[in-house]
């Protein structure tokens, strides 16, 4: 790839699987390996979304067999903290089988938008010193 190239679909699928599981490392239960089953269980929503709000909630007592509760969970904080909407329905991942360009999807959009609010409460903290 060039630098003045846009990534291949594989390539941009690598590169967000890494930045998962950059961010939820320090998440024992958590391992990201793809995008289907690894995120089957909310749980990785839950540690990506947490790694970035901390505060929000308590990750500690999260269960991998509540499955809907822990959609919502990391839906709503995204949606409400850094106002990503849910493209993804937790019906639909719990009764349904998980579509792993739909999870990409909505990771990428994860991703853009944790990073944006990133870098504007960044800014926000650089301001408020000066």
């Amino acid at each position: 790839m060039t630098s003045n190239t846009r990534p291949s679909y594989k390539e941009a699928q690598e590169r967000l699987l890494k930045w998962c599981q950059s961010v939820t490392r320090n998440y024992e239960c958590v391992k990201i390996r793809n995008f289907t089953s690894d995120f089957a269980d909310g749980l990785a929503f839950c540690a990506i979304v947490h790694h970035y709000f901390p505060d929000a909630f308590d990750f500690n007592t999260l269960n991998h067999d509540s499955k809907q509760k822990n959609f919502d969970l990391a839906f709503r904080i995204a949606e409400e903290k850094a106002q990503i909407y849910p493209l993804l329905d937790s019906d639909d991942l719990i009764h349904g089988q998980l579509d792993k360009k739909c999870v990409f999807t909505y990771l990428l959009t994860l991703y853009h938008g944790l990073k944006n609010h990133e870098t504007m409460t960044n800014k926000i903290f650089e301001k408020r010193k000066l």
